[in-house]
């Protein structure tokens, strides 16, 4: 079982938005503190099993030679080597036994101020006026394009029956 019998206090809080109503190609974001998902996984499970129920499956679109794309090189326009292949944004679905959700993973790395508005596009949350008309938002919003251009062609995969009958 997953569920946590108690609350406890964590020195870094888990970094997640969802949004309000679930089953868009992106429902949300986590943002972890350092690189090592694994570590920080447990606390995430703990937070979304109130939203989810037991987490019964955690599948994400990645492996772990893949690098991670860096959001704040699409703000400076600046790229990796020539010939490094571009990475695609880190989704993970988690499976609960009351709902799913489909999460963005930003990176740790990625600056405050990008991050914020990455997982506040995400979860569908209000942006100021302000703030929208910024290159920053634009980016943020090139960023969920992006990730649900990703999600709708990996989750498609995964419905696929040839697929499903080799995962299982």
């Amino acid at each position: 079982m997953n569920g946590l019998n108690g609350t406890r206090r964590l020195a870094s809080p888990v970094r997640l938005t969802l949004a309000r109503q679930l089953g868009a190609d992106i429902d949300g974001a986590w943002w972890p503190h350092t690189g090592s998902v694994a570590n920080e996984l447990p606390e995430l499970v703990g937070v979304l099993h109130r939203s989810l129920g037991e987490v019964v499956d955690i599948r994400v679109n990645w492996s772990a030679a893949e690098g991670q794309l860096d959001l704040d090189s699409i703000v400076t326009g600046t790229r990796g080597p020539a010939g490094m292949k571009v990475s695609r944004p880190r989704l993970m679905m988690v499976a609960g036994r009351d709902a799913c959700v489909k999460l963005l993973v930003v990176p740790c790395k990625t600056s405050v101020a990008l991050g914020g508005l990455v997982m506040r596009c995400a979860a569908a949350m209000p942006v100021e006026e302000a703030a929208r008309l910024t290159p920053l938002f634009d980016t943020a919003d090139r960023v969920l394009q992006v990730a649900q251009i990703e999600s709708a062609r990996w989750l498609g995969n995964l419905q696929d029956p040839a697929e499903n009958a080799q995962v299982k």
